[in-house]
């Protein structure tokens, strides 16, 4: 299940978090993002028994994406034991996407 951030519940959900977490970082105008939504579903649904999957929308949480920098949408970071520990701005493929989770995270 991908669970969605907002900024009351980001400190529990990502910062606690006891599983290594992907964020999708989007905005509901952002084409790209529309585009890679499905992907990002399919692999959560592969490797969600090993890291929480969570998306943010960025207009609803301003105070978060500018504390992370995100400047490109759609942006993944990756998250360990509440750090940032890699991201990849843009889309990109689902083979990429999983490639660099298990790689990262893993």
């Amino acid at each position: 299940m991908v669970v969605e951030i907002t900024t009351e519940n980001f400190e529990k959900e990502i910062k606690q978090s006891e599983l290594p977490v992907v964020l999708d970082a989007y905005a509901p105008w952002c084409g790209p993002c529309k585009a890679m939504a499905p992907i990002f579903e399919e692999i959560e649904k592969e490797l969600g028994s090993s890291y929480k999957f969570a998306k943010m929308n960025v207009d609803d949480a301003r105070d978060i994406a500018i504390e992370f920098q995100i400047l490109t949408l759609p942006t993944f970071l990756f998250i360990k034991n509440g750090e940032v520990v890699d991201r990849v701005m843009g889309s990109t493929t689902k083979n990429s996407m999983t490639e660099k989770i298990n790689s990262v995270l893993g």
